[in-house]
């Protein structure tokens, strides 16, 4: 019975369009009477917090990886910036002065030679030598995924706040309606 209260409360099939992770929409209950004729108030309202924990988990989820985008785009962007300057350097041909991080607040000089190479770190302890053209390219095709994924994201968590919402306000209207019917049949 409960699985058949679970399936009162989400409509799989009807997704909105700014949900992308396929995260299964909620669905107010208009006529909470009609709704609670055949169910019992308990298995409804377990079935609704079990909705509800699900969201409240699937929002610690997106929130986690919208950080992670976060901080992860300003270094993108920073490393586009560099490729771009290098870029220009190649022209004139001359070396580049700079300093570099040693350690923790500990910085050295250095006189970089004009290059038409570069090297990219990966993740995971990968480091791949590209030309400046191919650098820009990588970097410029993560920088505009990575914006995407930030922008889909957000419309997610607007989604799914709003899933979150109609989930409470459903699990409001069966409390009540419970109740309520206690007090009729008690004669109150």
């Amino acid at each position: 019975m409960a699985s058949a209260a679970a399936s009162s409360a989400v409509v799989p099939q009807q997704q909105d369009l700014t949900n992308t992770r396929n995260i299964p929409q909620a669905v107010f209950i208009e006529d909470i009477e009609k709704h609670m004729k055949d169910l019992s108030a308990d298995e409804e309202m377990g079935s609704l917090r079990e909705l509800y924990a699900k969201y409240k988990m699937m929002e610690t989820s997106l929130l986690n990886s919208r950080a992670m985008l976060k901080s992860k785009i300003p270094e993108i962007k920073k490393c586009l910036d560099m490729v771009r300057f290098l870029q220009s350097r190649r022209a004139s041909g001359e070396a580049t002065e700079t300093q570099y991080l040693l350690a923790d607040n500990v910085y050295a000089n250095a006189v970089v030679p004009q290059s038409d190479r570069i090297c990219l770190w990966l993740g995971a302890k990968v480091m791949l030598e590209y030309t400046l053209d191919e650098a820009e390219s990588v970097l410029s095709k993560n920088y505009e995924a990575a914006t995407k994924n930030l922008a889909d994201l957000q419309n997610d968590l607007s989604f799914l706040k709003d899933q979150q919402t109609i989930t409470e306000v459903n699990i409001a209207r069966v409390f009540n309606n419970d109740v309520k019917e206690r007090r009729k049949r008690d004669g109150k």
